[in-house]
């Protein structure tokens, strides 16, 4: 059984397509510089529609997750038990994620962790994160 992968489509669809091109990028309001996600087309700060798509260095933090033990789509039974995570980046904006290398018992909040993309197939590009190495 395949997963089911994001729709490329709008905003969700620009997002992807940094990702597929190894850039973590997200809007960033050029008003008053608040960061968003997920992508959208007002910023709820100041309320412009000028915005940009702005890297990230993608390093940060795991802000908190949840353990899944029993999956809700059948697709991902040989991963359990997984976590998803929130990682909050260094610029500000959190990201739904992975954070791969490590059993999920080992996670912990303020955890550090980098980015890595993980190219599903032609199309999709996830971002994903794995412990900061300690060399």
């Amino acid at each position: 059984m395949e997963k089911r992968l994001p729709v490329l489509q709008g905003y969700t669809k620009e997002f992807y397509e940094w990702c597929h091109h190894h850039e973590l990028r997200f809007q960033r309001c050029q008003s008053c510089g608040v960061w968003r996600h997920p992508p959208r087309p007002m910023c709820s700060g100041c309320h412009s529609l000028q915005w940009e798509w702005a890297p990230v260095k993608g390093r940060g933090s795991v802000y908190c997750w949840t353990t899944v033990y029993q999956p809700l789509d059948p697709a991902f039974a040989d991963d359990v038990p997984y976590a998803a995570v929130i990682v909050e980046l260094e610029e500000g904006p959190r990201l739904a994620t992975w954070v791969t290398d490590m059993p999920p018992e080992q996670l912990r909040v303020g955890m550090p962790v980098e980015l890595w993309f993980d190219d599903l197939n032609k199309e999709v590009t996830l971002p994903k994160f794995k412990p900061v190495s300690k060399e």
